[in-house]
């Protein structure tokens, strides 16, 4: 990707991150469970350019953001299901790991990454609070700084059995009757406070040998995970003087773990409402917060307002040179989508350069990494 273009990445949600935006006449909200309605949004999204696109999840109905829909499909399956719906997109699902297990969520991640051709990316998410807890019933609920503990040992763990197969593993020998090289493969041992995972895992490794991991640093505890472990971390500011302090913060806190500030992408959160004009992007404000019955409190930066004045407030955010890019959350889908992708981005490209395939880690500008048991020579 040329050096002057922003990330672009969009997250999706319902009809919308409004909780009222299903009620709009554009809303598609009688699709919001098929995977049609899913698979446009990621194809839109695709053709134009978006680099990254994320779709949340959770084990319990939402009670905040679009929760008034009451329900929501799973998000690996529903990037399952658009892989061959796109081409270029990285296809970024969120799992949650306060109640699944590493092994799990390495196979499904890997498993995408082979089915995308190297396009999957992981965003990682806890589970907090009695009710997602009792509908496991295996143990008590954690308070926050155990959850995080123990989201950075999953990711330990899950990056250790993304390696557990060597690149060259799988051989097919076909005289001597060997699929792999047994010496390639390898248990990870990974003994920690909330995990014991012997591995290695059932699926080879993937394209890009270790898909993207991606955290929101939105406090300090998920922040001093991101930090430690995330490709892509995303942060919410209120302002843009506020976004530079945060991002800045974010760089700080990589080097003191040890780690480059070219090892990571730091994208703001951009809530979004587009119009045709700032008068009208107040009125469709105003029809949500009515049917809502209360003011919209958005949890980041919040846009209302034209496309020509979110493509000013991208290049403004990014040439403040502590964010690589943003994340559009659109307030009502598909609606925001269409602006972004018609009327946005050919402002932030004007060339339209073809950005093209390939692994996701390339368009990141990252290299491949090395196999950890590889380099370290370690025995299986």
């Amino acid at each position: 990707m040329p050096e002057h273009y922003p990330l672009i990445a969009v997250d999706l949600h319902g009809a919308g991150l409004h909780p009222q935006a299903w009620r709009r006449p554009d809303s598609r909200a009688e699709d919001l469970f098929t995977a049609g309605y899913w698979t446009d949004l990621l194809g839109v999204a695709d053709r134009a350019g978006v680099d990254l696109a994320f779709l949340g999840d959770s084990f319990a109905l939402a009670t905040t953001g679009h929760g008034e829909q009451q329900g929501q499909l799973d998000a690996v399956a529903i990037t399952s299901r658009a892989v061959t719906r796109t081409r270029t997109i990285g296809l970024v699902p969120t799992v949650t790991v306060t109640h699944t297990e590493p092994f799990h969520v390495s196979k499904a991640i890997a498993s995408l990454d082979h089915a995308s051709l190297g396009r999957a990316g992981w965003q990682l998410d806890v589970s907090a609070g009695r009710a997602e807890a009792e509908l496991f019933g295996r143990k008590e609920p954690q308070d926050d700084a155990d959850l995080w503990s123990e989201a950075s040992e999953a990711i330990e763990a899950v990056r250790l059995l993304w390696d557990s197969w060597e690149d060259d593993a799988e051989i097919r020998d076909v005289a001597t009757g060997r699929f792999i090289d047994r010496d390639k493969l390898h248990y990870i041992d990974f003994e920690g406070t909330h995990f014991s995972v012997k591995g290695p895992s059932i699926t080879p490794r993937s394209p890009q040998g270790q898909p993207l991991v991606v955290l929101g640093a939105y406090d300090e505890h998920s922040r001093r995970v991101a930090v430690s472990h995330a490709d892509v971390i995303r942060i919410s500011a209120s302002t843009l003087d506020a976004a530079g302090r945060t991002a800045a913060e974010v760089h700080h806190g990589v080097g003191e773990a040890g780690r480059d500030r070219s090892a990571v992408r730091v994208l703001l959160d951009i809530e979004v409402l587009i119009a045709h004009s700032d008068s009208d992007s107040r009125r469709d404000l105003a029809q949500l917060e009515n049917w809502a019955g209360t003011p919209y409190e958005p949890r980041s930066l919040l846009y209302r307002g034209d496309t020509a004045g979110l493509a000013d407030l991208v290049t403004d955010v990014v040439h403040a040179g502590e964010v690589d890019g943003v994340t559009f959350r659109p307030l009502a889908l598909p609606a925001g989508l269409d602006a972004i992708t018609e009327a946005v981005l050919p402002l932030l490209r004007p060339d339209g350069t073809d950005l093209g395939g390939g692994l996701l880690r390339e368009r990141l500008g990252f290299d491949r990494p090395l196999n950890h048991f590889a380099r370290t020579g370690l025995p299986s």
